[in-house]
């Protein structure tokens, strides 16, 4: 059956499938759920594209949402709810969505976007308004009955930006979503990606249109439970890990940061042993960090290191890191690793330099649309790079030490400095701007803007030079701190030495988080 939920509406029609923060769905009720949704996008006359977008909050109706698309075959889109209007729009024309899924908390901005460009609106918890679907009554005007199995599926579209700063479009990569013929048979292979897993449910803690967070989308879609945090709070994740007895969740080091910060009383009240497998990616974790964490929760730690492009490269257990503390562990299938030094000349173990990795597939990565982009993150033909510095030991375990990139990690979320300075050097009171990553204690790094005015003597108002940024881009992107200077040492071509102008904020040779 492609429908686990299905087989275990059959099995166990009044266990707990699906639960966010408002409500728990039993296995019976999201089959039928899903059922509807699934047919509703099926009765769409979708051009050949098939995009449906996804702007919203994480909620049981998102993750249907998610979920429904992979059983209609239709290509569902990942949108940070953060966004802005040109951000969003500018997404939604790249991706050629038709359908734009919001919530009560980007109705207004995804209704009024989404309208100019003629793409149909549903919406949870919002109110009534002119061309926007209500989801409980699309629902309702959708067939029960079950799916056909037998169309071909169809992979997310998610977008990640690069040195210009215009996000740019990836297909899911076969080691992220199966390649199938059919419907059935893409879930029979999740099914069977999934056999080994612990039984019992997962906890999502992080956004939904992070990539590494809709891979709990995948394990219930292959019959496991899941449970879906809105928004992260340590103390309630102890919780809910405790009261649903959670086997496996996925974590970013923020998220440690702020869990070891709990009061010992408030750590005690729960009991995590449940707990079987916690895997953290989206950003380096500081060892001292992770050590605290092994010793709270026992080796159950995970670290995934790779890209949006590429799935996971590198994997490492507990017991491997703290043999190896720092590394993020050996390459995995189908990836081979390389290091090469700035010569192009191949490196051997203790040797930094620019880490690639060959797909034995030959495929590599590729950004849709975009061959200068593609071509420039190869060496040779599946011989691709993720931007960073590194080296491996005698025992093949690679450890990161620095970024060939200029893109900030913070707090998990990738922020390209690019698309900031471009719309810093448009007002009219700025003559240039970069923008770097610097410390932050809690986030890893965090954006600072280098500014120099038109007229030192004057320069912009900081708090409407904040306000600017605000208005044109998503939050987590605004830099949080601006520094007005004469020079951000520019050469006769008009590059900079972003790591020149980041060693003065950092307190070692590395400058990253």
């Amino acid at each position: 059956m492609a429908l686990a939920s299905r087989k275990m509406a059959a099995v166990a029609p009044d266990g707990l499938a699906l639960a966010d923060e408002g409500a728990a769905l039993a296995w019976r009720e999201l089959d039928a759920l899903l059922n509807r949704a699934a047919n509703g996008l099926l009765a769409r006359p979708f051009d050949k594209e098939r995009r449906a977008a996804v702007f919203a909050g994480n909620a049981n109706e998102t993750v249907i949402a998610f979920l429904a698309c992979l059983h209609a075959g239709v290509s569902a889109v990942p949108v940070n709810p953060k966004l802005k209007a040109d951000e969003l729009e500018y997404i939604l024309r790249e991706s050629e969505a038709e359908i734009l899924f919001v919530d009560a908390e980007t109705a207004e901005l995804g209704l009024r976007v989404a309208s100019g460009l003629g793409i149909a609106a549903v919406g949870w918890g919002c109110e009534g308004a002119a061309n926007l679907l209500l989801w409980d009554e699309w629902l309702a005007a959708q067939s029960e009955a079950p799916p056909p199995e037998d169309m071909p599926p169809r992979r997310y579209l998610q977008f990640t930006s690069g040195t210009t700063g215009a996000p740019k479009a990836i297909d899911a990569v076969e080691t992220t979503l199966p390649k199938a013929d059919t419907t059935a048979d893409f879930f029979r292979i999740l099914g069977e990606w999934t056999a080994e897993r612990p039984e019992g449910p997962h906890l999502c803690l992080g956004p939904l249109y992070f990539n590494a967070s809709l891979t709990s989308v995948r394990i219930l879609a292959a019959g496991h439970p899941l449970v879906v945090m809105t928004k992260f709070d340590a103390a309630q994740a102890l919780e809910l890990i405790d009261r649903h007895r959670i086997v496996t969740t996925l974590m970013v080091p923020t998220h440690f940061k702020r869990l070891l910060s709990l009061p010992e009383s408030v750590r005690a009240r729960f009991d995590i042993s449940s707990l079987k497998v916690l895997t953290h990616t989206g950003a380096a974790c500081p060892p001292e960090v992770k050590r605290a964490m092994i010793d709270w929760f026992g080796p159950v730690l995970v670290e995934a290191y790779g890209g949006t492009e590429s799935g996971t490269t590198n994997v490492i257990h507990s017991l491997e890191w703290l043999a190896h503390p720092g590394s993020v562990g050996k390459t995995i299938a189908p990836f081979e690793l390389e290091i090469y030094g700035e010569d192009g000349e191949r490196l051997g173990p203790g040797q930094p330099g620019q880490i690639f990795f060959r797909d034995t597939r030959g495929r590599g990565i590729v950004y849709r649309g975009d061959p200068e982009k593609t071509a420039a993150a190869h060496r040779a033909p599946g011989v691709f790079t993720l931007g960073d510095v590194g080296y491996y030991d005698d025992e093949g375990f690679l450890y990161i030490t620095d970024r060939v990139s200029d893109m900030i990690v913070s707090g998990g979320e990738n922020i390209y400095p690019a698309e900031i300075e471009h719309i810093l050097v448009a007002h009219p009171a700025i003559a240039d701007a970069v923008v770097i990553g610097v410390p932050n204690s809690d986030l890893g790094e965090e954006a600072k803007a280098l500014v120099i005015p038109r007229d030192p003597a004057a320069p912009p108002a900081l708090d409407e030079l904040l306000a600017y940024l605000r208005d044109r881009l998503a939050a987590y992107k605004c830099p949080r701190t601006v520094d007005f200077v004469d020079d951000v040492g520019r050469n006769p071509a008009g590059k900079v030495n972003k790591r020149i102008l980041r060693a003065p904020y950092w307190p070692s040779e590395r400058t990253i988080g």
